[in-house]
C-alpha cells in the first residue's frame, strides 16, 4: 500500500513520528510539511488510492491556528487517513477532534487516529529522545491494527477524545529565540522560519509580531546556537513539568 504524509512538523519531532508509522503503514511515496513558508498549499491533493497519514502537533491542546490555516487549502480527495497527533508529554486535549474536523471539511475518510509523544520542542528536558524505540514498537504495531481494519473492509469511524467546542486556542506566548554568540550567519533560520520572522540582514533577532514560537530556527541550527531567553525558559520548564513529568504512552483510536 502506498502512504503519503501531510503534516505541520516545525521542530520535527512530528515528522519523526509520522515516519515510523508511515512506514510501516506501506511504502511511504511521499510528504509534504505545510511548515514551509514557500509550499503551494492549494496544489496539495492527497492520492484517493493511497492512505494518508496528516500529522500534527498539539500547541496548548489545540491544532496550530497557522496549520490549521494552510490545512484549509488541501485537498483530501476521499484518501483513507490516519490522523497523528503529536503531543510533548503533557496532554493533548482537543487535538484529535479538531483534526477530525479539518480532515472530513477537506475530504479526508478518517479512519484511525493516533495520539504519540516527541520531545517537548520548548522545553526540551521534557519527553527527551522520544519518539524512542518503545513508541516505534507501539506505533508499528498500531499501523498493523490500522491494516487489519483496512483489510477487513471496516468503514467504521474512531470515537477520539476530546471536546467540542474545543478549548480556547492558546495565544501567542512572546517567546522568540535569538541568536547568540557563535552565530555562523548562514541564514538557514530566516529560510526556515514557516512565517519568516527572521530578517536575514539582522539574523539575530526575530519578530515578535509574526513569530509562533514554534522553535523551527532553534532546531534547524547547525551550531545551537539561536535560543531563548533563559530565565523565561525556566518558567514555562516550572509552568508544565508537574502535568509533564509522569511518562505518558501512545494511544490508538479505531
Amino acid at each position: 500500500m502506498k502512504v503519503n504524509v501531510i503534516m505541520f512538523s516545525p521542530a520535527g519531532g512530528t515528522a519523526r513520528t509520522a515516519e515510523i508509522l508511515a512506514r510501516e503503514l506501506g511504502t511511504l511515496t511521499g510528504a509534504v510539511d505545510i511548515a514551509e513558508h514557500d509550499v503551494f498549499y492549494e496544489g496539495i491533493r492527497a492520492d484517493a488510492e493511497s492512505i494518508a497519514v496528516v500529522a500534527m502537533p498539539c500547541y496548548g491542546g489545540r491544532v496550530p491556528q497557522l496549520a490549521a490555516e494552510r490545512f484549509r487549502k488541501v485537498n483530501g480527495n476521499g484518501a483513507k487517513t490516519v490522523l497523528l497527533c503529536v503531543y510533548g508529554n503533557r496532554a493533548y486535549e482537543d487535538t484529535l477532534v479538531e483534526m477530525e474536523d479539518l480532515a472530513k471539511e477537506r475530504d479526508f475518510d478518517v479512519i484511525a487516529g493516533v495520539a504519540a509523544i516527541a520531545q517537548h520542542s520548548i522545553v526540551s528536558s521534557i519527553g527527551a529522545g522520544r519518539p524512542d524505540s518503545s513508541d516505534a514498537a507501539k506505533l508499528k504495531d498500531f499501523a498493523q491494527k490500522i491494516l487489519a481494519k483496512l483489510e477487513a473492509g471496516d468503514n467504521s469511524k474512531p470515537r477520539l477524545p476530546g471536546k467540542r467546542p474545543y478549548k480556547k486556542a492558546m495565544g501567542k506566548l512572546g517567546l522568540v529565540p535569538h541568536a547568540t554568540k557563535g552565530c555562523l550567519y548562514c541564514g538557514t533560520c530566516a529560510k526556515k522560519c514557516p512565517v519568516q520572522a527572521i530578517d536575514i540582514d539582522k539574523i539575530f533577532g526575530a519578530s515578535r509580531r509574526k513569530c509562533i514560537s514554534c522553535m523551527r530556527c532553534v532546531a534547524n541550527c547547525s551550531v545551537d546556537v539561536r535560543k531563548l531567553n533563559a530565565l523565561e525558559l525556566k518558567l514555562v520548564e516550572a509552568k508544565i513539568k508537574k502535568e509533564a513529568s509522569s511518562r505518558k504512552e501512545p494511544e490508538l483510536f479505531l
